[in-house]
């Protein structure tokens, strides 16, 4: 993947709210709903959300500058332990100074050491790899292989994937790239939560049994440029104009199934929150609701006429809306 902050827009030491207020303005108009005659829309909206988990979260923006994690956020290479990462050290685990070298031929696997004082490292990755033991006389006969290797079965992987918040709510079908090199299509429920696991059977690292481990799927939902998951509710801030909070009127409220109509009484305080019900996200005790809160929003640049208006309602009929507050 790209470098998450080219793919913002942004410089490297841009501040978290120049960060934020990129990927919600490129979010907007890279968003599968606003580009559905764009079969790559879906992939440029991921690429988006998956540099915006990098930049926008504070940790793992620090790591990826330290270049301990990639673009993905997997961890970079930082070298064998005893060696660091010395150009042409060599393999040599827990800074021994020998190597072992291992042969596969008429005897059998065999290790042969050149040296006193072998480290353990080399031992515990062929454990990993034949789920049996590997120690210094261990011997594993051409013909008994998968009895030797005790028929374990093979490691989970974990994997992870970020989802669009719609997908989540919906449900969907992607496909997610496995750290064996493998791409596979995952089902995704509708109503997943960010944290949420999905367990591919046999999907993980092989055995020399035959018998694989299972793949875990990590999902990650990404930031949504309007709303915002509060358990099975939906939030948003919905801006109103200042003659609607005053006089009242009918505003469109978007949604996850579309926007829909709703009145706004006269005299809406900035602040006031709205519950749309059945508008929330799909969960095992129901489908949460979507509350939208209103913010007024004064017009752009300056206004005479506005501008003599609140002069004259500030001398003709003052109040004070935070005398509760002293």
């Amino acid at each position: 993947m790209r470098d998450p902050y080219e793919i913002l827009g942004v410089s490297k030491g841009a501040t978290a709210a120049e960060i934020k207020s990129a990927y919600r303005r490129k979010a907007k108009k890279l968003h599968p709903d606003a580009n559905k005659h764009d079969p790559k829309a879906a992939s440029h909206f991921a690429e988006l959300n998956a540099a915006y988990e990098i930049a926008g979260d504070d940790e793992k923006r620090k790591a990826f500058d330290r270049g301990e994690i990639d673009a993905e956020g997997k961890p970079r290479f930082q070298g064998f332990a005893g060696h660091g990462a010395q150009p042409g050290a060599g393999f040599n685990p827990g800074g021994a100074s020998h190597f072992e070298s291992f042969n596969f031929g008429p005897d059998g696997f065999q290790r042969r050491a050149g040296g006193g004082g072998a480290g353990g490292g080399f031992e515990d990755l062929l454990r990993g790899m034949f789920g049996g033991r590997a120690g210094a006389h261990t011997q594993f006969e051409p013909d008994d292989f998968g009895a030797a290797a005790g028929q374990a079965a093979g490691q989970d992987l974990q994997a992870s994937l970020t989802i669009t918040l719609p997908d989540a709510a919906k449900g969907t079908k992607t496909r997610v790239h496995l750290p064996t090199g493998k791409d596979i299509e995952v089902k995704i429920p509708a109503g997943i939560t960010s944290g949420q696991q999905i367990r591919l059977k046999g999907q993980g690292y092989p055995s020399p049994s035959g018998k694989a481990g299972d793949a875990l799927i990590t999902i990650t939902i990404a930031p949504h440029p309007v709303f915002t998951p509060d358990g099975a509710d939906l939030r948003l801030d919905l801006p109103i104009t200042l003659y609607e909070a005053v006089l009242g009127g009918k505003v469109r409220v978007p949604t996850l199934d579309g926007a829909v109509e709703l009145a706004i009484p006269a005299n809406t305080d900035s602040g006031r929150t709205f519950r749309l019900k059945g508008k929330g996200l799909k969960a095992k005790t129901g489908t949460g609701d979507l509350l939208a809160t209103a913010r007024i929003v004064l017009p752009e640049g300056s206004d005479d006429e506005l501008k003599a208006l609140m002069e004259k309602l500030r001398d003709s009929k003052p109040y004070d809306p935070r005398e509760d507050l002293e």
